[in-house]
Order: C-alpha cells, then sequence, then structure tokens
C-alpha cells in the first residue's frame, strides 16, 4: 500500500512514523512535511489547501489512501476533491469537517443528537456577547467559531478580556459562542470513523496553557500523556453511546457521513461527561502519545475507515507502557515566534532508550541545519513503564535539546504521576 501524509506538523510526523511501521505499507509521502519527515519519508512542495494540488500528487505518486492531517485542508475540501476522483481518503468532507469548522454547527449537531455539552450561545456583536457572558457567569469562556489552531478559546475571570476576545473576533468578520464553564479534568478521545461505524482510541490528555501549572495563553498543546489511569471503568463505553454514536447517526441523517477522525474533547464533571469541542482530526500533541503506543498496523485501520469496512478492522492491540510528550516551543510563542535558531541535541536524544522526537516546526537551512520554523517546534516522546518513568524518560530527551529561548512545560503528567487528579461527584 502506498499512503500520502498531508500537513506539517508533530501529528503528522506521528502518523508518518506509525504508518511507516507497518508491514502492509511498502511507501510513505508526506506533503508538505518538515525537516524530521523528510529524515524518515520523502517529502513534497506542496500547498496542502490546494485541492487540485493534493489530488495531482496522489495520481502521481499512486496512492492507495490520502491522510489528512490538519484542520485547514479539510475545511478547503481537499477530502472532496479526492473523493471524486475515486481516491480512498482518510479525512472528512468540507460539509463534514464543519464539526470543527463551526462551533455553532457543532452545538446544533450536539442538541439534535441530544448528546452532552456545555450551555452555550452565539453572539455576533458586543451587545450579544455582553448578554451571554452575564448570562452564564465566571469563569467566561469564549470561543471563536472558526478555525483557530486550537488557540481561540479564552477561558478567564475577567469579564473585561472575555469582551475583548469576543470584540476582536467581530473585527475580524467572525462571531463567538460563548458557554457555560464545566468544571473537572479534560480528556481527549480520538473515534476512528468510516460514516457509520467507530472504533475508539486510547484516552489522552493535554496541556494547553503555555506555563507550568496551567498559567499563561492557550496554545495549540504543550504536552500530552496516554493511558489515563485515572479515568473511571467504563468511561470510554460511555463516550461512544451518548458521543460518538448520536453524533455519527445524525450527521448521516444530514446527509453529511463523517468519516475520519472524530475527536471528543471531554470534560468529566460533577454532572458527567460533557462534550467541550469536537474537531475533525487527529489533535496534536495527544497523536504523538497515543499512536506511540498503538501495536495494530495503522495503514489497514485507516483504509478500512475510508473505504467504509471498519467493521472488518483488525482490532486494535495496544502496548502495556506509558506514553508522555513534551512539546518545546520557540522563544516569544504562542504570540509571535521567533525562527531561524539552530537546534542542538537531536541526535542525542533520539539515542536514550525509551524516547523519540516529534518534528512540528522545523526546516533545514542553507548549511544543513536544523532550525525553528513555527511556535511548536518538537515533541519528545518517552516510553516507559509507568507514568513516571516515562515523564523521566521525555524530560531526559527535552535536556539534550536546545536552541536560544526554547521553552517547554516542566509539569507534563505531573498530577498523574502524583495520583493528585480527582474526579467530583454529584452532591461533594
Amino acid at each position: 500500500m502506498k499512503v500520502l501524509v498531508i500537513g506539517p506538523g508533530g501529528r503528522e510526523h506521528a502518523i508518518v512514523r506509525a504508518l511507516s511501521a507497518d508491514p502492509y505499507v511498502e511507501q510513505v509521502h508526506c506533503a508538505p512535511g518538515n525537516a524530521g519527515i523528510a529524515q524518515d519519508v520523502t517529502v513534497h512542495a506542496l500547498d496542502a489547501q490546494n485541492p487540485e494540488a493534493v489530488l495531482a500528487l496522489a495520481r502521481e505518486l499512486d496512492s492507495d489512501l490520502v491522510v489528512i492531517g490538519p484542520e485547514a485542508p479539510l475545511a478547503a475540501g481537499v477530502a472532496d476533491a479526492l473523493l471524486e476522483a475515486n481516491i480512498p481518503v482518510f479525512g472528512p468532507t468540507r460539509a463534514a469537517a464543519q464539526l470543527e469548522a463551526s462551533k455553532a454547527f457543532a452545538k446544533d449537531v450536539m442538541a439534535e443528537a441530544q448528546v452532552p455539552t456545555a450551555m452555550a450561545k452565539v453572539a455576533v456583536n458586543a451587545d450579544e456577547a455582553a448578554a451571554a457572558l452575564d448570562s452564564f457567569g465566571a469563569p467566561y469562556v469564549v470561543k471563536d467559531d472558526g478555525l483557530a489552531a486550537g488557540k481561540g478559546v479564552v477561558v478567564t475571570e475577567d469579564r473585561a478580556a472575555a469582551l475583548e476576545h469576543a470584540e476582536a473576533c467581530f473585527a475580524l468578520g467572525g462571531s463567538v459562542v460563548i458557554e457555560e464553564f464545566l468544571d473537572g479534568p479534560e480528556v481527549s478521545l480520538f473515534v476512528i470513523c468510516d460514516g457509520k461505524h467507530a472504533v475508539p482510541l486510547a484516552p489522552a490528555q493535554d496541556f494547553k496553557r503555555i506555563f507550568d501549572n496551567d498559567q499563561g495563553p492557550n496554545t495549540g498543546g504543550m504536552g500530552a500523556y496516554s493511558p489515563l489511569e485515572w479515568l473511571p471503568d467504563g468511561f470510554v463505553d460511555e463516550v461512544m453511546e451518548r458521543v460518538a454514536y448520536p453524533t455519527l447517526r445524525e450527521m448521516e441523517r444530514r446527509g453529511t457521513p463523517f468519516t475520519g477522525v472524530l475527536y471528543c474533547g471531554l470534560a468529566v464533571t460533577r454532572r458527567g461527561i460533557r462534550v467541550i469541542e469536537f474537531n475533525a482530526r487527529f489533535g496534536d500533541p495527544e497523536t504523538q502519545a497515543v499512536l506511540a503506543r498503538l501495536k495494530t498496523p495503522l495503514g489497514g485501520v485507516l483504509l478500512a475507515a475510508a473505504k467504509g469496512q471498519l467493521d472488518d478492522a483488525e482490532q486494535l492491540r495496544w502496548s502495556s507502557q506509558t506514553a508522555v510528550d513534551v512539546v518545546i516551543a520557540a522563544e516569544n510563542y504562542p504570540d509571535t515566534p521567533v525562527k531561524g535558531s539552530a537546534i542542538a541535541g537531536l541526535e542525542a536524544a533520539n539515542a536514550l532508550d525509551g524516547v523519540h522526537v516529534m518534528h512540528a516546526g522545523t526546516s533545514i537551512n542553507e548549511e544543513g541545519d536544523i532550525t525553528v520554523a513555527g511556535g511548536r517546534v518538537l515533541a519528545v516522546v518517552g516510553l516507559g513503564d509507568d507514568l513516571a518513568a516515562a515523564r523521566e524518560k521525555a524530560y531526559a530527551g527535552v535536556a539534550e535539546i536546545s536552541w536560544p529561548g526554547a521553552q517547554s512545560r516542566s509539569d507534563i503528567a505531573l498530577k498523574a504521576a502524583n495520583g493528585e487528579i480527582s474526579l467530583a461527584t454529584e452532591g461533594q
């Protein structure tokens, strides 16, 4: 099988790595890729949001499957162009990708499907936003209705800051979704879908704030770990029954069946499971941790989903080990990242036992050095027999890597390793 992966980041590097280990996959290509992906497979310069360009490359490579990583190509209709050409594609159509591209659309789907989620109101101007903020009270949750690469959400006790974020979205011609705040720890669950059938991957937890102790602005994610030993028994089954399958049935009823990854961002609240958001693709950096533990060949599972044959796919098998990944970001991220610095220590980190480095925002300069080319630059993955061991390995890898201004959190998965995550229950 020949597989083309679309995307430039850490999520795509993790997918490429898993596909490269699949004995049934003979070739893996990636476009546009990054410096790390280029060390593993052939990369192609490409505008990933250009459906015609992606289709032309897939035909040129005689691809048996195209896997679309980021959200922007999905919203641009890349999957639609491939489907029209009868090329199997893992990723939803533009219409189905509205589950991520529009928070308001997702809320409407959840309401129709009776999926548990936060109460919400859509606002298109400052007066509506102010009224919605006052109706829910603090903490205030304001979400850009469109795609924002994980950074369009503000959660704050400061009403003025919440209103300022809403007004910034309005100034760009957008709208916002204002929600009630959900208490309890957050969980990411990726669900592989073929339009009718669904298979869950292992749950993960990511860390969105830039600084330790969940301080500072939101980012695309500064690290993740999997599995989550603190989750109650039956958690995944409940998510499938109350969230994933009702959503799939509603999407099919609307004539826009969902094929690809339904990323369920969840809060485990005192009133039970609530959906924070849906994404229409693998999450970053959770993918780096989740796929590091997957033992089942990935290519066959993704192809079965693309062909509507997920019920016939091989049952998923997982390593007993725990995975932790720690993101190293550029100086001044998540504002305007400082780019261009050469990265030292990559070979030393990759040489450590149980450690591998996934590239995100990297490129190669004229001297042949791997350099900083984005906000989140690398994710260092550690695999260990338990969470403490996996953390130790991941941070040993982080310690080997350096460039001026590099920043990472020191507390990824620390509370879980210390047994400090508690699940609130009704009445406490």
